[in-house]
């Protein structure tokens, strides 16, 4: 109930931003080309996507292919580093331009923003420790354990309304967490049972973390990754559509999902 209640608010501000944008100067695009930079968002919490490495350097798929992205809209980039579960609502509030964080688009966010053309596609997974000897045969047994995800997140909204909304699942046993690192670690120390999320950072985090492995993947919510824009905002949508066309056309998007994606 609560998650609807909020969703019902963000709604109603969508709309009366929508509405203040359309009464402004200038579309976003034209604001992002005077100004000579694109404010992105983003959660650098999430390997190989984002996430920042050994020297302190924010780095991955979805990094470089943003960078690429500005190089070829000639303007500088300048990167917003926060929590996940706030990035939809800095894209609604103007506070950043678009958002790049592993998104999968769903019908209830596209109520709240618009989206780009896919650009990757993604699956679920769950991880478990090494030591996990409960029976997980289908998506749904994770209702019989204490489960983790990161808060905001498409695993968030299924193992909200596909366990905890149907009644299959006590809320009392979800876990939401601001960073996904912060919940890997709490499965290895068995403050969870079971951690949900995109299935290549699953794998990012059993390489990681030790005494981990992935016990199921799978298309639950997941599905086509794409870029978060503002709502409305049609010129950027078809630029950024453009330029996410002629990557995958040149092969650019492959070459960066073989560097991140190969084990």
């Amino acid at each position: 109930m609560k998650f609807r209640i909020v969703l019902a608010l963000a709604i109603v501000l969508g709309v009366l931003l929508a509405g203040c944008q359309q009464a402004g100067e200038g579309s976003v695009l034209d604001k992002i080309q005077a100004a000579n930079k694109v404010v992105v968002g983003t959660s650098a919490d999430y390997p190989p996507y984002e996430y920042i490495d050994e020297t302190g350097k924010m780095v991955g798929f979805d990094i470089e292919l943003m960078e690429e992205i500005a190089k070829r809209m000639d303007v500088a980039l300048d990167w917003q580093d926060m929590p996940f579960d706030s990035l939809i609502a800095a894209v609604q509030e103007g506070k950043i331009d678009m958002s790049i964080s592993c998104f999968n688009y769903s019908e209830e966010r596209d109520q709240l923003v618009d989206f780009s053309d896919p650009y990757y596609t993604s699956q679920d997974a769950f991880i478990v420790t090494d030591g996990f000897s409960g029976t997980f045969t289908v998506p749904e047994d994770a209702a019989n354990f204490k489960v983790g995800v990161q808060s905001g997140t498409v695993q968030d909204e299924w193992l909200t309304a596909e366990l905890v909304d149907a009644g299959l699942m006590s809320e009392a046993n979800l876990s939401r967490y601001e960073r996904v690192d912060q919940a890997a670690l709490d499965l290895q120390v068995g403050r969870i049972d079971i951690l949900m999320s995109d299935d290549v950072p699953a794998q990012a985090i059993v390489s990681q973390y030790d005494g981990l492995k992935i016990i199921y993947q799978g298309m639950l919510y997941t599905g086509p990754i794409n870029i978060v824009l503002p709502d409305g905002a049609a010129d950027l949508q078809a630029e950024v559509n453009r330029i996410i066309a002629d990557l995958e056309a040149e092969g650019f998007i492959d070459a960066l999902a073989v560097k991140y994606f190969s084990e």
